[in-house]
């Protein structure tokens, strides 16, 4: 395994603030996530006490307002801190992307009062936060979600089932959308429920592929009551203020895709120049050279894509088609680049002593959450062309 450090990213950074914002991440990321990643990983250990230590360090709640203890940084800004933290250990970056997720309905469509209650435990107090839109029967096509909320009186009793949940168990607090009217995306209602609540229970964490040490479980709902000074927004609202949060994640994603790519990409170079055949250092050889420089090209298109979709959400702007774009082409770069280190170390990247084949792992489940790479074609061409005519 490479024992080298990696060398810090060239970025273009708007401020000093920012500058020494991500010298604090890199620190973090290179002293405490980097040397466990690996073993954590194999041993699906869930780092909570990395996220405790983020929330202390303010960067839990980077993109959004300081009256309620947010970081106030603009989201170009928030989502490299977010490729740092993925290049180091993608369940920790992509952890706090869903955090970031999890918050976005009540900073954004909340009360004055419900901000005050809850954002400042959610953003800098040491609570972790989940999503929960997606169902059994219900992935791709949201808007069919059958988990019901039935007022009763001041409360609201939510029963059902969420699926594939990151932090699903061990979360805080979760971001619930539920149907409360007829049927399609008119009918759904967005709820802040505790982790703690009375008949909300969690599955056996799904056993997968990567990303062993991020729990991702079903989500039992059994007559969960929820006051409706927890409702988010209005009653129908609910898969509004989804789409709006899944704008903003998906660049969140792209950044952790952009962050594992670099990271296979360093411990592809250091191999590379490290590994001798024929008398030669292997990356003296064209072919090999050329897949060096194929993957930083890929790396760096990513990063400036989802910046520049970042800066258009900084200026106020719409910036749907751009953050579908780059939560595509990140996530499809990051498997190509993954896959390519894996053939650069050769038969060694098929093995657990370097972190490729983990990585390559990672990056395959980034071209599937918070919408398939395929949806996303879909959203780009519905921008394009306009809604399918059928």
């Amino acid at each position: 395994m490479n024992d080298r450090a990696p060398q810090p990213v060239d970025r273009q950074l708007p401020t000093e603030e920012s500058r020494d914002l991500l010298a604090l991440v890199r620190e973090i990321a290179q002293r405490e996530i980097r040397p466990v990643a690996a073993d954590e990983e194999d041993a699906g250990t869930f780092p909570r006490a990395i996220f405790t230590l983020l929330s202390e360090a303010g960067l839990l709640g980077l993109p959004y307002a300081g009256e309620h203890g947010g970081g106030e940084q603009p989201y170009e800004v928030y989502l490299q801190v977010l490729e740092e933290l993925a290049a180091a250990r993608l369940t920790v970056g992509l952890g706090v992307s869903v955090h970031s997720l999890a918050c976005h309905g009540l900073a954004g469509y909340g009360t004055e009062e419900q901000q005050k209650a809850h954002l400042p435990a959610m953003l800098g107090g040491g609570l972790l936060g989940a999503y929960c839109l997606s169902e059994p029967a219900s992935g791709s096509d949201a808007a069919s979600l059958t988990t019901k909320a039935v007022r009763d009186g001041e409360d609201w009793i939510i029963t059902g089932t969420k699926a594939w949940i990151t932090h699903g168990g061990v979360a805080d607090f979760y971001t619930v959308l539920a149907r409360t009217g007829a049927e399609g995306p008119k009918g759904i209602t967005a709820f802040l429920v505790p982790g703690d609540a009375e008949g909300l229970t969690a599955a056996v964490p799904e056993k997968k592929m990567g990303m062993k040490g991020s729990p991702t479980a079903q989500l039992h709902f059994d007559g969960v009551r929820v006051p409706d000074t927890r409702r988010i927004g209005q009653e129908g609202q609910g898969f509004t203020i989804a789409l709006a949060a899944l704008d903003a994640g998906r660049l969140g994603i792209a950044a952790c895709a952009v962050g594992v790519a670099q990271a296979a990409l360093d411990e592809a170079l250091a191999y590379a120049l490290d590994r001798k055949q024929f008398g030669h250092p292997i990356a003296d050889f064209q072919g090999l050279r050329f897949m060096l420089a194929d993957m930083a090209t890929k790396i760096e298109a990513g990063r400036a894509l989802y910046l520049a979709a970042a800066r258009l959400r900084d200026a106020g702007k719409p910036f749907s088609r751009q953050a579908a774009m780059a939560k595509l082409f990140c996530t499809d770069a990051a498997m190509a680049v993954t896959t390519d280190a894996v053939q650069v170390l050769g038969g060694y990247g098929y093995t657990a002593d370097f972190p490729v084949e983990r990585l390559m792992r990672e990056a395959k489940v980034l071209q599937i959450v918070e919408g398939t790479n395929q949806i996303q074609r879909m959203v780009i061409a519905r921008h394009l062309a306009g809604p399918e005519s059928r």
